[in-house]
């Protein structure tokens, strides 16, 4: 790897910790909005992740959400339809990072950067099982596709990936759509529990974002060098502080339909 595309170790660090954090949080979140939803239309008044005697963990949680008729009573052909399309943007996701772990630049370089990605595969992977537990509740199939628009996309981009800096603006462009689809879900579905479901996914989408165009800006300016923890302030660009955050609020002009990647 050129040496201007090194990655501090210690940054990845922290950075896998704090997204690591911030996803945990997230699907503590998801877990009640689904517990939530599924009492709500649940007359046996059980807990969807103590059927079978299991008290799940947040990602394992779920994954069991499956056989109950919790959803079927208050959900909407088009909240299956958002579901669906949620689960088909994780499912690529998850692809493009595993496909990014086998690079040569990535599997036969420094081992916290291949740590990295496995953290985030992990996540996105934990995304699509809360997507599809819910849309299979609901009445809908999981979607175990990708998002055909964006499946577009990635085919006509991995095979002119040379360096980390092409890894880093592709896995930019699905993180982006992902949050501005799940925020703009926010308002699209038809329960409160779908609701915080779509708001608790959002904003790790949002960090991996912020996270990448960090990294990508600090990599096109040559400055790898300063993406380092303890950080000094005074070798930073003047945009450093803004860079990840380039909008006030999230925008919703690139999200996906809900019907883009239902299943047909």
């Amino acid at each position: 790897m050129a040496e201007d595309q090194r990655i501090d170790t210690r940054l990845l660090d922290e950075l896998t910790e704090q997204s690591q954090d911030l996803n945990s949080d997230a699907l503590r979140i998801t877990r009640s909005a689904l517990t939530d939803f599924g009492q709500a239309a649940d007359p046996v008044g059980r807990r969807w992740w103590q059927r079978g005697g299991l008290l799940a963990g947040a990602a394992g949680a779920v994954a069991l959400f499956g056989s109950s008729r919790a959803f079927a009573a208050t959900a909407t052909a088009d909240d299956i339809m958002a579901l669906q399309t949620a689960a088909s943007l994780e499912n690529l996701a998850v692809s493009v990072y595993q496909t990014a772990a086998t690079l040569p630049f990535i599997k036969d370089g420094n081992k916290t950067v291949a740590a990295f990605i496995a953290k985030t595969t992990e996540q996105h992977q934990a995304h699509a099982k809360a997507f599809n537990s819910a849309a299979t509740q609901a009445g809908g199939k999981a979607q175990t596709g990708p998002d055909p628009k964006y499946k577009a996309v990635v085919d006509q981009a991995l095979p002119t990936i040379k360096g980390p800096a092409d890894v880093v603006k592709l896995a930019i462009t699905l993180e982006d759509v992902a949050a501005q689809t799940y925020t703009k879900n926010v308002g699209q579905v038809s329960n409160a529990d779908l609701r915080k479901l779509f708001a608790s996914v959002a904003p790790v989408e949002a960090q991996h974002r912020a996270t990448l165009l960090a990294v990508q800006a600090l990599l096109a300016g040559n400055a790898a060098d300063l993406i380092a923890i303890p950080v000094d302030p005074a070798k930073l660009p003047a945009a450093a502080g803004s860079v990840g955050f380039p909008d006030a609020f999230y925008p919703t002009k690139d999200a996906s339909p809900i019907s883009e990647g239902a299943v047909k």
